[in-house]
This record gives structure tokens, C-alpha cells and sequence, in this order.
């Protein structure tokens, strides 16, 4: 057997080693923490899927992880793919309670703020937020996306998924607007260490948005979220549904998470849902 036809091993790619279940447990698992469980799997089609699936029978704070991903959701059912172990693809389970729904819209924002912080702490990264749920860091000059975030109702509570792209080198890169931690110069790209500092982050969040019973201007979400977004301050294009196109300046995030756009008549219109697109400007890309 040659070693092209030799199998392939979780050891594979020693540069990308397989994550240490039992000391991530030990390190995220405690009596008094959100975290209530964590698994990891080495292949999964979706882990938002399988935690959205398994909802009714899940205790709040439950962990997904998987080393590969091979049918990821982003926004618009755009699929997330990469290398085994390039990356991490993980989904939680969190039930707000008395939080009023109408207010559970500030989570893939909360996630976001969650995951830059974590990320900044963690791997020395500088990222980010492209409402309403891509994460950016800055390769060679120019903004490029290294994760996205997707919640969803679930059961009794919403399911979000975070992917990142932490390894990945420029030939194995989506698209040429897609980057990792490791392109952007990050200190650490140990995804244990990255996780680990992105759950801690989220818990401490969320323990925040929901002591304030989901008010983000009470929490100091809003005012974060605004500190961290990139869009804001920029001319931008809204695909918004019903192929309605809106453009204008993005000039605020609103209490209930909407991204607000001033057009040129000097009318504001907030965007609740949509895809966006910074436009070329004085900053440089389109993105």
C-alpha cells in the first residue's frame, strides 16, 4: 500500500488535531454554569439540525460540536463547508424562560458580540460584525468573512450555530471574500483554547442580556453590538424580501436589533431581515 492509498486517520493532519472531549468538559461543565453538556462528533450533516431535532428532550445549555460539517446552514440556506478540524462547527441549545419573545431577536446578535469578544481574548483577533450575523477580520488590508452565526426556534427555546474558519490556508479558502483566524494573524489557533473562550463568552452574555429580562440597552448589548459592527457607518444595499432593494447609509442599530438606514431624502427605514451588502467606499471593499 502506497501512502496516497493508505487510510485516513483522525491523526491525519497532525497541524489539525482532533479536540480533547474529557478537558473541554472538565473546563466548560460546572454545577452553577450555563453549560450543562457537550459532545463532539467527528462528521455530522448540521449540528443545528441535530440539536433542533432532539430539542424536546434537551436541558438548556446543551453543547454540540463537530469536527466536520458537511451540509452547514448559513443565513438564505447558504451551505457552510471546510476541511475536517479546519474550523469550528458548533451549535447550543438556550431557553430565555421569562425573557419575552419578542426580544429573542437579539440573540444571533448577542452571539455575535460573544463570539468577537471571546475570539479577541482568545486568539489575539481583531473581529468584526457584519449585521446581521457574519463575523469579519482583516486579511492583507481588506474585510473578509471567517464565520457566520444561524438561530432558530426550537422546541421550547432557540438553537444558534456558530461556525469559524480557524486554519484554513488561502488554496483551501470558499471564495475569494473568505478568510481564518490563522490568515488574520491570530496568536492562538488551538481550537480547544478558541472554544473555550467563545462558550465563556457567551455565557457570561447571555447571563446579562437575561438578568436584564432581554432588554439590550439595559444589558450594554446594544451599545456593544453598535461599538463592534462594521456595517454601521457605511453605504450599503438591503435585499430585503420580496426582491425589495433599499440602499442608504446604516446609521443605527435599533432596540429591537434592526439595522436602520437613512436614503438619500433623509428618511429612515429600519431593515429587520435581509442580506447586505457593504458597498464600495472610502474603507475599500465590497463585501
Amino acid at each position: 500500500m502506497t501512502p496516497s492509498d493508505a487510510p485516513q486517520s483522525r491523526w491525519s493532519d497532525l497541524d489539525r488535531p482532533p479536540l480533547n472531549v474529557p478537558a473541554l468538559r472538565r473546563g466548560l461543565l460546572r454545577p452553577d454554569g450555563l453549560w450543562t453538556s457537550l459532545d463532539v462528533v467527528d462528521s455530522t450533516g448540521s449540528t443545528n439540525s441535530d440539536l433542533a431535532g432532539r430539542a424536546a428532550s434537551l436541558a438548556e445549555g446543551a453543547v454540540l460540536v463537530a469536527e466536520e460539517q458537511t451540509a452547514g446552514r448559513g443565513r438564505l440556506d447558504r451551505t457552510w463547508t471546510a476541511p475536517a478540524r479546519s474550523g469550528l462547527f458548533f451549535s447550543v441549545y438556550l431557553t430565555p424562560g421569562a425573557v419575552p419573545v419578542q426580544r429573542w431577536g437579539w440573540l444571533p446578535l448577542l452571539a455575535g458580540v460573544a463570539a468577537a469578544t471571546g475570539l479577541a481574548r482568545s486568539a489575539g483577533v481583531d473581529t468584526a460584525l457584519k449585521w446581521p450575523n457574519d463575523l469579519l477580520v482583516t486579511v492583507e488590508g481588506e474585510e473578509r468573512k471567517t464565520g457566520g452565526i444561524l438561530a432558530e426556534r426550537a422546541g421550547d427555546g432557540v438553537v444558534i450555530g456558530i461556525g469559524l474558519n480557524v486554519s484554513l490556508r488561502t488554496d483551501e479558502l470558499p471564495a475569494p471574500t473568505a478568510a481564518s483566524l490563522a490568515l488574520a494573524g491570530a496568536v492562538s489557533t488551538d481550537r480547544e483554547t478558541l472554544l473555550r473562550g467563545v462558550l465563556r463568552s457567551l455565557e457570561e452574555w447571555y447571563g446579562q442580556w437575561r438578568a436584564a429580562d432581554g432588554d439590550a440597552a439595559a444589558s450594554g448589548l446594544q451599545e456593544a453590538y453598535a461599538a463592534g459592527c462594521a456595517t454601521l457607518g457605511r453605504t450599503v444595499r438591503a435585499q430585503l424580501p420580496g426582491d425589495r432593494t433599499l440602499t442608504g447609509e446604516a446609521v443605527a442599530i435599533d432596540g429591537d436589533g434592526r439595522l436602520v438606514l437613512s436614503s438619500g431624502d433623509g428618511l429612515r427605514e429600519p431593515v429587520s431581515a435581509g442580506d447586505i451588502v457593504h458597498l464600495r467606499g472610502a474603507e475599500g471593499g465590497l463585501t
